[in-house]
């Protein structure tokens, strides 16, 4: 068997190799190059076709082009009548235009209520067919209100005919009485590595759960399985990479308009149903619930960055999709109205297996280097000099793919100009028998090899010279794999590494995942194309081009570390060091034995309650950060709402920020929040950081924005005081005078325990 498998693999490498279907007239090298194509764009992407585009999902089509889908909202300041599930079109992820909305009153599922709205829409591309998820916030099931379901329809291409499946793909969900639903929102479904069908769905009320799907997408079979804690976390959204999946979900208040703190957050399992943990080995199900930051403000435009989804470039590289707020215009129209949300795009970076938005720095402003999504593609609609063929292809089409190659023998498409170094080849392919697949011809000699066999369903990735095969790997395409749907396929070399994948729809959840060492690294020009076997291979939006250059390191953020003794207080005396200021003083609170103990008082600060002690130091302008080392009895699981015990920022009894760890239902997270005067109210939101612990660490960092000299702080935590855990920013106005210090309030019932407070210049 091993010596038949040999020499099956001896013949697909003399087939595909130059040798093997005849010289094809490339270019040298040293004459011309593919280089990439990218262009600069400025967010909110959606800005050309759309003021607010919320919960975004994104899909590149089997035609080549990028699609996009918001929640049902209305599009424009003034509109007023809100779009169902709207949808825009794009060549490059950046340019972007309105191509109508996915369902009319006439076409809405029968079974929502009549005043029901459509949100956060999940697209995926499975077995032929466009599957979109949503959800669908009142139905007719019941006849309370608010019974929330899951949705499903499906289309031909990316922009419909939509079709809702008749019936909720997970209904809603009674918790207790009739009136009480859980939150049965925000579906992102994800194919297994076994071709089976999963959705995940959930929100703050009922925690985020897994459940498996019938093979057509249509109904959600078998029990659910709980993956995050509720009170946390919403909007889901699943990628695997490196064996490891990867639950990315948004975190606090979506829509607290110029004080939205809504961030992302990450873990990862081995297994699509957990359990997942976050970079600390924290569980994202625990009451001192997990999450590593991977999307959070960064004190310039944008507040409220989440509900993301993913989109990989065509030279590898990952972008984060998803909405966000301008501060300084944060409603569609009246205040406190529909919250504007636009699209917005950034690159994701993955830095030691962990994703970081720009390496940690969050959402952009102002040019940016856009994707590698466009340029020398082809979707074989007119002649292309940069491709050339040998062996017979045909040119057909069809409603999905619009045009595109058909093998009539065993024939190959490879770019003419040679790609040095790092490549990456990508087509959507498909085969009525023939293998088929992707190559890259490295030098004279030289070649790498992805087959994909329909007969054995098996794919195998290859090297080989002179015709000879070196080093193989093979894996088993699920049993439900039809070649003679639509894949997408994709072959990348990095120096010594080559990975393949074969997708559904490049969504990050491969059917087939292949990784090969190479003792030659990968610096020599290359051609990159695809191969058939035989007839009946078709081939369309091929590209070959330079890998992208990936981010391996988090950019640095500065942290001040030179100790003010004269601004710190270890609480070492028979009481407060001077320096401290009352307001609203609380005499329960005491210096004794190195700690200032401080039971939460029955007060907050937050609306119009005002009524909490606040302690207060004044540390003047300049660079610095304010720690403290946290211990609060909360417990765990147990509702002791809104029990804390942190550090504050203050200017007056509205305007603040606070960063606590505080009882939130059953949950215990470290916030960090604002409140400030808007529109006539009071607005407060809050962004979480880390995990807390027994004993947490707390910091803020100050800065001033040299550009309008605002006050900008950052929280941060720790459960060890060494490892930190970097979170958002909130700005303070310039021209205002900031007073830092130590809270403990939310109601009785717990006392927190500050072993220093502690100042820090740059």
């Amino acid at each position: 068997m091993i010596a038949a498998s040999r020499r099956l693999l001896t013949v697909a490498l003399a087939l595909v190799s130059l040798g093997g279907v005849g010289a094809l007239p490339l270019a040298p090298p040293a004459q011309a190059r593919v280089a990439p194509v990218r262009t600069t764009y400025v967010n909110p992407v959606s800005k050309p076709f759309a003021d607010t585009f919320a919960d975004p999902s994104v899909i590149r089509g089997k035609d080549g082009l990028w699609y996009a889908y918001g929640t049902s909202d209305p599009l424009r300041e003034g509109e007023r009548t809100p779009h169902k599930v709207p949808m825009a079109r794009s060549t490059d992820l950046v340019h972007w235009t309105y191509a109508g909305d996915a369902f009319t009153a006439a076409t809405v599922p029968s079974w929502a209520a009549p005043d029901a709205s459509l949100w956060a829409p999940d697209i995926r591309y499975v077995d032929g067919q466009y599957r979109m998820y949503y959800v669908v916030t009142d139905t007719t099931l019941f006849p309370s209100k608010n019974d929330n379901a899951i949705g499903m329809a499906t289309a031909p291409t990316p922009v419909g005919p939509w079709t809702d499946s008749g019936a909720p793909v997970e209904g809603p969900r009674m918790n207790g009485d009739p009136d009480n639903f859980l939150w049965t929102f925000d579906p992102s479904a994800v194919t297994d590595v076994d071709g089976s069908q999963w959705l995940f769905y959930g929100s703050y009320y009922g925690g985020l759960h897994v459940r498996r799907l019938t093979d057509d997408g249509r109904t959600a079979v078998g029990p659910s399985t709980m993956v995050a804690i509720d009170n946390k976390f919403e909007g889901a959204y699943v990628v695997r990479r490196g064996g490891y999946w990867y639950l990315f979900a948004s975190t606090a208040n979506c829509c607290a308009g110029p004080t939205t703190g809504y961030s992302v957050q990450v873990g990862r399992s081995r297994d699509l149903r957990g359990p997942y943990v976050d970079k600390q080995g924290v569980p994202l199900l625990q009451s001192r619930a997990g999450g590593t930051p991977v999307l959070n403000q960064n004190g310039n435009r944008w507040v409220g960055a989440g509900h993301n989804a993913i989109a990989t470039d065509l030279a590898g590289r990952d972008w984060i999709v998803y909405h966000a707020i301008d501060r300084a215009d944060p409603f569609l129209d009246e205040p406190y109205g529909i919250n504007q949300r636009p699209m917005l795009l950034d690159r994701l970076d993955w830095v030691d297996g962990w994703p970081a938005t720009r390496a940690g720095l969050g959402p952009s402003e102002g040019p940016r280097t856009g994707p590698d999504a466009a340029g020398a593609t082809t979707t074989f609609t007119s002649t292309n000099r940069q491709w050339g063929t040998r062996g017979r292809w045909t040119p057909s089409s069809d409603p999905q793919s619009g045009s595109f190659l058909q093998s009539a023998s065993p024939a190959k498409v490879v770019s003419r100009y040679a790609v040095p170094g790092d490549v990456r080849t990508e087509a959507d392919l498909r085969s009525t028998g023939a293998a088929y697949g992707l190559v890259q011809e490295r030098g004279k000699s030289s070649e790498i090899l992805l087959r994909i066999d329909p007969a054995t369903r098996t794919v195998t990735l290859s090297t080989g010279r002179r015709g000879a095969p070196e080093h193989s790997v093979s894996a088993t395409l699920p049993a439900s794999f039809d070649a003679a749907d639509w894949h997408s396929v994709s072959l990348e070399v990095r120096d010594a590494r080559i990975h393949a994948e074969v997708t559904h729809a490049r969504l990050g959840d491969p059917l087939a995942d292949l990784t090969l060492a190479t003792p030659r690294p990968g610096t020599t020009a290359g051609h990159g194309g695809a191969y058939a076997a035989g007839p009946g291979v078709g081939v369309d939006n091929l590209s070959s081009r330079r890998a992208a250059r990936l981010v391996t390191a988090l950019a640095p953020t500065a942290v001040p570390s030179r100790l003010d003794p004269s601004d710190s207080d270890e609480f070492t005396g028979p009481g407060l060091r001077p320096g401290w200021q009352w307001v609203r003083q609380d005499d329960s609170a005491t210096v004794a034995g190195g700690t200032l103990r401080w039971p939460t008082e029955n007060a907050d600060l937050t609306g119009d309650s005002n009524n909490a002690g606040v302690l207060l130091r004044d540390v003047g302008d300049g660079d610095w950060a304010a720690v403290t080392k946290l211990s609060i009895d909360l417990g765990t699981d147990t509702v002791r709402n809104y029990q804390q015990g942190g550090l504050i920022v203050y200017v007056d009894d509205d305007l603040f920020t606070r960063l606590s760890h505080v009882a939130i239902w059953n949950t215990r997270q470290t916030e960090f929040g604002k409140e400030m005067p808007y529109a006539g109210r009071l607005s407060y939101g809050g962004t979480i950081v880390g995990p807390p612990a027994d004993t947490t660490w707390l910091r803020i960092t100050h800065r001033r924005d040299p550009s309008n000299g605002e006050h900008e702080l950052r929280a941060w935590t720790s459960t060890d005081g060494t490892t930190w855990v970097k979170g958002g920013v909130w700005t303070l106005p310039a021209d205002a005078h900031l007073r830092v210090g130590l809270v403990s309030h939310g109601g009785v019932g717990a006392t927190a325990l500050f072993d220093w407070f502690r100042l820090y210049r740059g």
